[in-house]
């Protein structure tokens, strides 16, 4: 038997070496397979549920051969014709851009598929097909930013190999099913973006390799488990913007090598405890917007990698905790605003720093504005809401980097010709002081192209509304509650990105001008308690975004534009006026 064994091997080797034309064909299918057959049905099916795709993707799903490398985001082994990846992804930010229909159930029969990510299409609604959970080769599977309903399958829990899930940005809701803590090998989950609720499972407790969750943006509820203190891998953690209670747990504060952890926006309550200090890797903590008391702990110094701190709308109270020289080494960005704080003055270890985002908003500042060491580096500056008076003259001196300013709600008394405004800023936010002097100051044929949000209402500002060049970029204008008077100008069109403009309070005179109807993006229009004539344009209907508009008190007369959203806009938005008509006032009387 063996000498026959021999034998045969020997003439299957003569052959092949007599026939090289053989041989060749006789491997060549091995390596350029074409794909499964039962896998372009699988990939047709997806194409069938999708309706309309201005991706212009599934328009190169045409042909026999998914795996010749022409059907756009699939790949296949080329040694099996099997398909192991399906990529689809759309941009960020373009709306025009998109895929409208449903996941097909028919993808779960891609038997040997390894990565999935479908992301980015923003129509793809329905469920996630519970066939996915077949899918037992899978190590990726993203779905995110696309339109996504119902609950999450329990039956994902059985891809043994997923190290990715990713549900980010849909419409998924129910709890988080408890079968996801099944996975061995996960390191990233991420199901921020959702309407999500109930607790966080405490199967989770099997994710021994977890890198970086995220579940901000839901409506959990309950505790923070004390379990995420068990997973020593974790980078990332985001539970921001839910409905979370309770203390902070202390195990959470034994992650050495935990980067980023974000828990604002939740109903936290408690103390933050003295063990933060051994989150040893941490750069970015941000505890803002929950129900926090007590003292900042002074061991939050010891943090050498910090470098954006948000503790702000808590209830912190004094003392600050006494940083030294060598205390947060790497601190640029600190938020300390609406506590219970009462500070007086900017402490020295904030004034004498290099940052570059100082806000201590409501922290009960008082006297002149603070003087800072190092203003060439910072960019954001908060101060409003406290009791400063003084010291406006020279203090954006040397300010060359800032871009957002607010300095709202204090008892601020300067001129506008007082201050010379960095030329790359982009946001001024200064109302309710008693600022003085002309508007022209700040709006003229120098004003920055940079500059996007005025608000300089309830101020005591006199002079008439100046000419506004091409050019600008302001997207929010709030003069209201000020002193200014003369005509409405023709140039506003000029503001095209215009998004919200507030002009009421004032003794604006003249006509509501036609070019008004050229903003485009205007939402917000309020042009109440002035002195404005004439008829309302009817211009105003090509401003197809608008969501909010206030006509009340002036003197305008005639016919309310007839059409949306003017005519269903309540009667209070109209009233106070010499003789407007129309719906949703009293219909006109026709002249006989």
């Amino acid at each position: 038997m063996q000498i026959l064994r021999w034998v045969s091997k020997l003439l299957l080797l003569s052959f092949f070496l007599a026939s090289p034309l053989s041989l060749a064909q006789t491997i060549t299918p091995l390596q350029t397979s074409v794909c499964a057959e039962a896998d372009r049905v699988a990939l047709l099916g997806f194409k069938a549920r999708i309706l309309k795709d201005t991706t212009d993707i599934l328009s190169s799903w045409i042909g026999k051969d998914c795996c010749g490398g022409d059907w756009e985001g699939v790949q296949c082994n080329p040694a099996t014709g099997r398909v192991t990846d399906l990529v689809l992804q759309g941009p960020a930010r373009d709306s025009g851009i998109y895929m409208r229909g449903t996941l097909s159930p028919s993808l779960g029969s891609l038997a040997f598929l390894e990565v999935m990510v479908i992301s980015g299409m923003k129509h793809i609604a329905g469920p996630i097909p519970e066939s996915f959970s077949t899918l037992t080769h899978l190590t990726q599977l993203v779905l995110e930013d696309n339109s996504l309903e119902g609950n999450i399958p329990p039956g994902l829990g059985r891809l043994p190999l997923l190290n990715i899930l990713s549900l980010n940005g849909n419409h998924l809701r129910g709890q988080i099913p408890p079968s996801l803590g099944n996975f061995k090998k996960l390191q990233q989950l991420s199901l921020a973006r959702n309407l999500l609720s109930g607790p966080i499972p405490t199967t989770f407790q099997n994710f021994l390799s977890l890198q970086s969750l995220d579940l901000s943006f839901n409506v959990l509820s309950g505790l923070i488990p004390d379990i995420l203190g068990h997973f020593q891998n974790l980078t990332f953690i985001d539970l921001s913007n839910n409905q979370l209670s309770g203390l902070l747990p202390p195990s959470l504060f034994s992650l050495v090598k935990l980067q980023d952890l974000s828990l604002d926006h939740n109903q936290l309550t408690g103390r933050i405890p003295s063990q933060i200090a051994g989150l040893k890797s941490l750069t970015h903590l941000s505890l803002s917007s929950n129900r926090l008391t007590g003292q900042i702990p002074a061991s939050i110094s010891s943090l050498q990698n910090l470098w954006y701190l948000n503790l702000s709308r808590n209830g912190l109270s004094d003392p600050l905790p006494a940083i030294q020289g060598r205390g947060l080494p790497s601190l640029l960005s600190i938020d300390l605003s609406y506590n219970h704080l009462s500070l007086g003055t900017v402490p020295g270890w904030i004034k004498d720093r290099q940052l570059s985002d100082v806000h201590l908003a409501g922290c009960k500042l008082e006297g002149n504005l603070p003087k800072f060491t190092r203003p060439d580096s910072l960019s954001s500056l908060d101060l409003s809401d406290n009791f400063l008076v003084d010291g406006i003259a020279g203090f954006f001196t040397n300010m060359s980097n800032l871009q957002k300013l607010k300095l709202s709600n204090n008892h601020l008394k300067f001129d506008l010709l007082d201050i010379k405004l960095p030329d790359g800023i982009s946001s001024i936010e200064i109302q309710s002081n008693q600022l003085s002097g002309f508007l022209s100051r700040i709006l003229n044929n120098r004003t920055s192209s940079f500059l996007e949000v005025l608000d300089v209402s309830g101020n005591q500002i006199s002079g008439t509304m100046p000419e506004f060049i091409e050019g600008l970029s302001l997207k929010v204008l709030n003069i209201g509650s000020n002193k200014i008077t003369g005509q409405f100008p023709g140039s506003i069109s000029n503001l095209k990105e215009l998004e919200r403009m507030d002009i009421s309070r004032n003794q604006i005179t003249g006509t509501i001008p036609t070019t008004l109807g050229l903003l485009s993006n205007l939402q917000w229009l309020d042009l109440s308690i002035n002195r404005l004539t004439g008829k309302i344009p009817t211009s105003l209907l090509g401003i197809a975004n608008l969501r909010h508009a206030n006509f009340r008190a002036n003197r305008l007369c005639g016919e309310i534009p007839q059409g949306r959203p003017y005519n269903i806009f309540p009667a209070g938005a109209y009233a106070h006026n010499l003789c407007l008509c129309g719906k949703p006032l009293p219909l006109c009387r026709t002249k006989k």
